[in-house]
């Protein structure tokens, strides 16, 4: 893995041998750049140029939303309504583009929904969502949800929110009410709506560990080897695919290494087996294998509990067929098992994001009673750089901030005459946050 670096430093540390707890994933870079997901969420060109210039993509996390209604208006005569509910993302030009459809629920005002909307939820963009109400007219019910066409149904109601304000909730649901405008143009409310937001993760569980060898073998000829260790998980097939690698610890024969940390969704099961192989660190990335075993992660518990080595082995010069048991042993210094919080965790425990902007007033942006200036009010309301920076990170930023209130400051600007470095922008002299 150390060939994966564009120097000696990076090659030399762990990848992939501990836990982010992010809960967000990269999209596969074969895919079109898009800041978004399929379902036509707002682009941002200045994040997409930010990951692109960095060779990134965008990141993201699967939700799978699930919906419940209450106190549905009744629109049929000799039984309840039979509801259905759609999802939709309002695309960036203010088109709804559709998500999903639930199951009809019969004769039911209060339907809790078995489908789920699966939609990927990005921190960095708005995500407009719209979800409408229709009671399904009986005579359709036996045919499949996605053919009914919509025209043909009585339309019960809507209710609209972005989807940073279900994730930021602590248990990641939000009520809304249902409302309709009548034919004098006026909304009435039509019952509720719940949305609720889960991650659609296989699980959160993972298991720490602490790597130590004792007399590995030294591949070098005037320095002790630069050991490291590379774990795989092994596919159908016989296919190799490397998880995860520790630090190299520099000339020790005798290495413990920093904890590494494999989820479940890397190894798939304790008892799948793992390759684990010990290389000697080379800064041309043609590392020397000192010896290399095969365990599994319920293996590597025992080991722990029983405060054994297990010996590695490597291939023989004399017979390629036949593997060499070698003195250098591994060991299992720690080994518990822990749960992946996700960035959505903390956010709905709690944690919040908080936005401070400071603008340049130097004469470095110019005149800015001329349209070349950063400072330019155009008369026709479009904004100018900073207006628009601060806009566009700021919608974002205000979901996570339950006050709404962000601190803005000014510098190099003149203050009744007196330049000034420190100021703040909404005119106080002792209050520097805005709402909003």
């Amino acid at each position: 893995m150390g060939e994966c670096w564009s120097d000696i430093k990076g090659g030399q540390q762990a990848v992939g041998g501990e836990v982010v707890g992010s809960g967000l994933h990269q999209y596969n870079p074969n895919t079109t750049m898009k800041i978004g997901d399929d379902h036509g969420t707002a682009t941002s060109e200045a994040v997409a140029h930010f990951y692109r210039s960095h060779g990134a993509y965008a990141l993201f996390t699967q939700l799978e939303l699930s919906l419940s209604a209450s106190k549905l208006r009744d629109r049929d005569i000799l039984s309840k309504s039979d509801p259905m509910a759609i999802g939709y993302v309002k695309k960036y030009n203010g088109t709804l583009e559709e998500i999903g459809r639930t199951e009809v629920v019969m004769n039911s005002l209060n339907p809790v929904w078995i489908g789920k909307f699966m939609i990927a939820y990005h921190f960095e963009t708005i995500q407009p969502l719209l979800f409408r109400v229709y009671d399904i007219d009986t005579k359709y019910h036996k045919l499949p949800v996605k053919s009914l066409k919509l025209e043909e149904q009585e339309y019960l109601g809507e209710a609209s929110c972005f989807l940073s304000e279900i994730v930021t909730k602590h248990n990641k649901s939000l009520t809304l009410n249902l409302q309709r405008i009548d034919g004098h143009g006026v909304t009435i409310d039509r019952g509720s709506i719940s949305v609720h937001a889960e991650e659609a993760i296989s699980s959160r569980q993972a298991f720490e560990m602490i790597f130590r060898c004792t007399q590995l073998k030294s591949t070098d000829l005037f320095s002790k080897s630069d050991p490291f260790l590379r774990i795989s998980k092994i596919v159908e097939g016989g296919n190799i695919i490397p998880i995860c690698k520790t630090e190299a610890v520099k000339n020790d024969l005798n290495p413990t290494w920093k904890p590494v940390c494999l989820t479940t969704q890397q190894f798939e099961n304790k008892d799948n087996p793992l390759l684990v192989e010990c290389f000697d660190f080379d800064s041309s990335g043609n590392h020397a294998l000192i010896g290399k075993l095969q365990k599994s992660v319920a293996d590597l518990e025992i080991l722990y509990q029983e405060k054994v080595g297990v010996n590695f082995l490597k291939p023989s010069s004399v017979r390629h067929d036949h593997m060499k048991t070698l003195k250098g042993q591994l060991y299992v210094d720690g080994f518990r098992e822990k749960m992946i919080y996700s960035f959505l965790d903390y956010i709905s425990s709690g944690f919040e994001l908080n936005f401070m902007v400071a603008v340049d007033f130097t004469a470095s942006n110019r005149n800015p009673r001329l349209p070349d200036s950063l400072h330019y009010v155009d008369p026709s309301g479009r904004l100018n750089a900073y207006q628009q920076a601060i806009f566009e990170v700021g919608e974002v930023i205000q979901f996570y901030d339950s006050d709404k209130k962000f601190p803005a400051w000014g510098f190099g600007g003149r203050i009744d005459g007196v330049v000034s470095h420190c100021f703040n922008l909404n005119g106080s002299p002792s209050e520097s946050e805005v709402l909003g």
